[in-house]
């Protein structure tokens, strides 16, 4: 079932910030930092999980099934890419659907055309303002939650400029979305005129190395933001941290101890073994 403490949370006006997940490691590590919700990037799953490109080639049922793990092991509210909806209106209504009931808080549907790319790559196309707007529609109309939440992303920022991403971005909260994403603005001074236009809440995505300039919490609270999602940051530390461990052993023929990493006594208490021994105890035979 949808947290309701996410909507309680916007409805409060009391800043959301969201790390990227992308698998049962990084999700276990945030969800014991009480974020306020943990974000499933899309970028992120496909990636760790297909070895791909974020570029429409995940179906549906990738990732529900590897949000709906992650759910199942977590108690933090959570935020999931859904790219396109993975397809048409009904696409979108069983997408819904499905996310709902793995256990998704709030879902993000984008208006790319298919197949979609990742938002801070080049050559994205959007499909017309109508289409999307029947999207958000039917994705309101398929939950059956109110505090499952309908995430409105517009791409078409890149392509077509601000004033069409603002007039999208209104059209979208008219429709009924409960959260407003203007992707890649390209400025502070674009984040704030979305800002001063769009009367919802708004999603700043903070991607390193991306389009946007990466702000703090108390920035974007300032220009009138209501949740930042750093959906690139824990995939990136990962990969420059294992490029430096297999380095170091490539090199040396041995671990030398170059590269930070979490002890092994505590990951074994992070992925549950304490759990498995205490189990042991009880039903296990007796020690040799």
């Amino acid at each position: 079932m949808a947290d309701p403490r996410f909507r309680q949370m916007l409805q409060a006006r009391n800043f959301v910030v969201a790390p990227g997940v992308y698998d049962l490691i990084s999700a276990l590590i945030a969800d014991r930092m009480e974020f306020p919700a943990l974000y499933v990037t899309g970028y992120g799953v496909v990636a760790s999980y297909l070895g791909l490109p974020d570029a429409g080639i995940a179906t549906y049922r990738d990732m529900v099934e590897r949000v709906g793990q992650i759910t199942a092991m977590t108690k933090t509210p959570i935020v999931a890419d859904a790219d396109t909806g993975y397809g048409g209106l009904l696409n979108v209504r069983h997408t819904v659907r499905g996310y709902e009931k793995a256990g998704v808080t709030a879902i993000q549907l984008e208006d790319q055309e298919f197949p979609k790319k990742c938002g801070h790559t080049p050559n994205r196309r959007v499909i017309p303002l109508d289409d999307m707007l029947l999207k958000i529609k039917v994705a309101c109309d398929s939950r059956s939650s109110a505090d499952f939440l309908v995430i409105a992303r517009t791409d078409s920022r890149t392509s077509l400029g601000l004033d069409e991403a603002l007039r999208r971005a209104e059209a979208f909260a008219a429709a009924g979305a409960d959260v407003i994403f203007v992707e890649a603005p390209e400025s502070e001074t674009e984040m704030t005129a979305i800002a001063k236009r769009i009367d919802a809440p708004l999603l700043a995505n903070m991607v390193n190395g991306g389009r946007t300039p990466l702000l703090s919490a108390a920035r974007l609270t300032e220009i009138g933001y209501a949740v930042a999602i750093f959906p690139a940051a824990g995939f990136l530390a990962a990969a420059a941290a294992m490029d430096s461990a297999f380095g170091d052993i490539r090199e040396n023929g041995v671990s030398t101890g170059r590269t930070p990493m979490y002890s092994f006594d505590s990951f074994n208490k992070l992925i549950g073994f304490q759990d498995v021994w205490d189990f042991e105890k009880r039903f296990g035979p007796p020690n040799p």
